[in-house]
């Protein structure tokens, strides 16, 4: 892509996020135009004081003397206006506030309701640490600009256009200076956005590469202190946060660059208004030019004129001041429209059927399916789970076992073959109805902030007290949660690290057993414990399994003796399948895995 091409694609990006914002700004109108209101009134009356200032100033060089009572009344005009300017401006500013804050609820609101609702394969290829910069960070960005930058663009048309028509009543003439100095403003402007835009994109994205990265290293911390790797990581933490520096000072030192210039062409400007006002003032005191000419000007009407002209500079300058910050808010804003864009995972049929009493029966048909079209992990694997049968599934790392359960819960589609639950392809089920069907107790626990009750809970909406703790005692962690201080009232920390691993464990059983579903998924639980607490989750888990269609991805083989069925996975296909003494039998891969595990 040429720079050019790149230039009109950003120019129309830009574009197409102003005004999604404005949409945004527009769902709230009984706010918004109060807002206007306020703005044009309080410019207004900012634009009165100046008048009255040169009224004042003319009755005071008055040829006839001093005419007090007029410079009085004028300045008390010209004092009243400034003051019901700022009662104004501070209602504006309190109402866009709270405009703002709408907006941001509603935009982080829509952010997370699409993020529930998009595919795992979204999450597989996004940091985490990049989503949650989105949520937080460019979003505040947003609200900032919304909250200041709006008031300010709003309030420097108004001045910027009523100081150009006082103006143009005061002096003519003097109006000429600006023919030079706006268009210079304009076009340093619009030069340096060009150069600033693109640099607040960039600024943006190595935020979020730092926010990820910072995640994922805080999340492995225990890892990266066991094998001493504190100062590879911080080697590599500062080449992230040295880029994203180099980013923000990149962006921001662009962006400064145009206060500054502007600035310089403001004072230009005054300083010819002044030089010009002088002589034409000078010239209608001498007689030179004649009351009524448009050359004609007054003490007062070179006093307004300055005023004004410093009215119509400033909010120009204001407006440069702060175009680098509507350039991050621009940046921010795409990159949350860019997930709020995101296809959701794909509808259900509208025919789709809702299934409830589910008797657990599971059939693959010769799936193939690759999470890349082009790298193909499952090749034609069928297999069938009877009701309350547990089929275990095992094989080396890589040959797709966690795949198999990917598509049983449909997280994806098939390329191609079809999986079943009693006798229905899953892609004719609806989603939420096919995933009720199941409960999971994977081999990462997952525990939220909140009491014990209320995560044992989670398993099945509006399970009574009585049945969570009769869950606790068939998953044998009751004892232990009711020896604690606050018993099932206990608030456990983000993802229940005040805890042990193996109580975790026991905790999700317990919330798998309060789930009423007909199949079950076990993901290795037993891994990451030690040999009694091993023995205590197999028990809860064969609890849990009675009665229930189980698929178990097995690393230990020793805890899939009893499995009905055992399958062997091995580059995407089912190689060997069997019971365990069938399959010890055979002298196959299984025989093999088993003999050197207990060897």
């Amino acid at each position: 892509m040429s720079n050019t091409e790149k230039k009109k694609l950003d120019r129309k990006t830009a574009k197409s996020v102003f005004l999604r914002l404005c949409t945004y700004v527009l769902k709230y109108w009984y706010l918004f135009i109060p807002a206007v209101l306020l703005t044009l009134f309080s410019n207004q009356l900012s634009l009165l004081g100046p008048k009255y200032s040169g009224e004042a100033i003319d009755a005071l060089a008055l040829s006839t003397g001093v005419d007090f009572k007029a410079v009085w009344e004028n300045v008390i005009k010209m004092l009243f206006c400034y003051l019901l300017s700022a009662v104004m401006s501070y209602l504006l500013a309190t109402l866009m506030i709270f405009l703002s804050q709408r907006i941001v609820y509603t935009m982080r609101r829509q952010l997370f309701e699409k993020l529930t609702t998009l595919p795992v394969g979204y999450f597989d290829k996004t940091p985490t640490g990049d989503i949650i910069s989105r949520i937080s960070y460019d979003i505040d960005t947003v609200n900032s600009s919304l909250s200041h930058d709006l008031v300010q663009i709003m309030t420097s048309l108004y001045t910027v256009i009523g100081s150009l028509v006082f103006m143009w009543n005061i002096s003519k003439p003097l109006i000429c200076v600006f023919i030079i100095t706006v268009p210079a403003a304009i076009l340093f402007t619009r030069y340096r956005s060009k150069i600033v835009r693109p640099l607040f994109s960039k600024r943006s994205k190595k935020l979020g590469e730092l926010n990820g990265y910072a995640e994922e290293m805080l999340s492995g911390c225990r890892t990266i202190q066991a094998y001493e790797r504190e100062e590879e990581i911080g080697r590599r933490f500062n080449e992230r946060n040295r880029d994203a520096m180099d980013a923000y000072y990149d962006a921001d030192y662009h962006g400064c660059i145009i206060g500054p210039g502007m600035n310089f062409i403001n004072n230009l400007s005054l300083s010819l208004v002044m030089i010009l006002g002088g002589m034409l003032y000078l010239f209608s005191q001498n007689g030179t030019v004649k009351a009524g000419s448009i050359f004609f000007i007054t003490l007062g009407g070179v006093a307004q004129f300055v005023q004004y002209s410093r009215k119509f500079a400033g909010p120009i300058n204001e407006f440069a001041n702060i175009l680098s910050e509507l350039q991050s808010a621009f940046s921010a804003a795409e990159r949350v429209f860019r997930i709020i864009d995101e296809e959701p995972e794909t509808a259900d049929k509208a025919n789709a059927h809702v299934i409830s009493d589910v008797e657990g029966n599971v059939e693959f048909r010769d799936v193939t399916f690759g999470y890349d079209p082009e790298k193909v992990i499952l090749k034609g694997v069928s297999f069938k789970a009877d009701t309350g049968k547990t089929i275990a599934i095992v094989g080396p790392t890589g040959a797709g076992k966690t795949t198999v359960i990917n598509l049983l819960m449909r997280f994806y589609d098939v390329n191609d073959g079809e999986t079943l639950v009693d006798g229905i392809e899953a892609r004719d089920i609806t989603r939420e109805s096919l995933r009720r069907a199941y409960t999971m107790v994977l081999q990462d626990t997952w525990l939220f902030r909140g009491t014990i009750f209320e995560n044992i809970a989670y398993g099945r909406e509006g399970a009574t007290l009585d049945e969570v703790k009769s869950a606790a005692r068939a998953a044998r962690i009751d004892s232990f949660i009711e020896g604690l201080p606050d018993g099932y009232d206990t608030v456990l920390t983000d993802d229940g690290i005040n805890i042990s691993k193996g109580q975790r464990q026991l905790i999700t059983i317990a919330r798998a057993m309060v789930s009423d579903s007909k199949m079950l998924i076990l993901d290795e639980a037993t891994s990451n414990v030690d040999s009694r607490t091993e023995i205590k989750i197999q028990k809860a888990m064969a609890t849990l399994m009675k009665g229930r269609t189980c698929f178990v991805i097995a690393h230990r083989l020793s805890t899939i003796k009893n499995a009905d069925k055992i399958l062997v996975v091995r580059d995407g296909r089912i190689t060997e399948e069997g019971t365990h003494d069938e399959l010890l039998c055979k002298g196959g891969f299984y025989a093999t895995l088993y003999n050197s595990q207990f060897s």
